[in-house]
């Protein structure tokens, strides 16, 4: 479906939004991470970064809220507003493709920023990597919780296309509650 490094920032797109964004997970108030907490965080959310500055930390803060915004025009199905907000992260990061190779594996097409730093290197790939699931037919893979109390986004990548939760802690919570409201006298 996706090669490993459109998979790998695809994934990193979920979890910037997921650790980046208020809102509500799994039925309670969620409030992203702050100042001091910030770099920590994003540097959970990246793999293999050792640890992320302040300043890349905010950067990618603030692309966390724009990628947000195109999981959630996929889901309500405005794809024109999806592909707006990401050609305009394309243009400000200046993302390109470039073929890197890392020793003991094939070429691989990455996504580099207009400079190279980590903020936009990583801005430049996610916003691409969205762009190409957006460009083909694989737009309905990308997806908002469908659990009630939870906007945390998530791509899809069962081979039915069927996932409709971020977590198996949201689709367990609401087999739970639809199983209660059977079992409940009077229904």
């Amino acid at each position: 479906m996706f090669d490993s490094h459109v998979a790998t920032l695809l994934d990193v797109s979920a979890a910037l939004v997921n650790t980046l964004t208020d809102g509500t997970a799994r039925g309670r108030p969620y409030t992203a991470p702050r100042d001091g907490d910030l770099p920590t965080a994003v540097t959970a959310a990246l793999p293999g970064e050792a640890r992320v500055e302040p300043a890349a930390a905010a950067h990618l803060a603030r692309t966390a809220d724009q990628l947000r915004a195109v999981f959630e025009a996929v889901e309500d199905h405005r794809i024109d507003a999806a592909a707006d907000r990401l050609n305009t992260l394309l243009r400000t990061t200046g993302a390109r493709p470039q073929l890197d190779r890392v020793p003991g594996e094939p070429w691989q097409v990455h996504f580099h920023g207009a400079d190279d730093t980590l903020a936009v290197g990583w801005s430049a790939g996610c916003a691409t990597a969205l762009a190409l699931a957006l460009g083909s037919d694989l737009a309905g893979r990308l997806g908002v919780c469908q659990a009630p109390r939870c906007d945390r986004v998530y791509v899809d990548t069962s081979r039915n296309a069927a996932r409709r939760f971020c977590s198996t802690a949201c689709q367990s919570r609401v087999k739970a509650a639809t199983f209660r409201a059977r079992h409940t006298p009077g229904h």
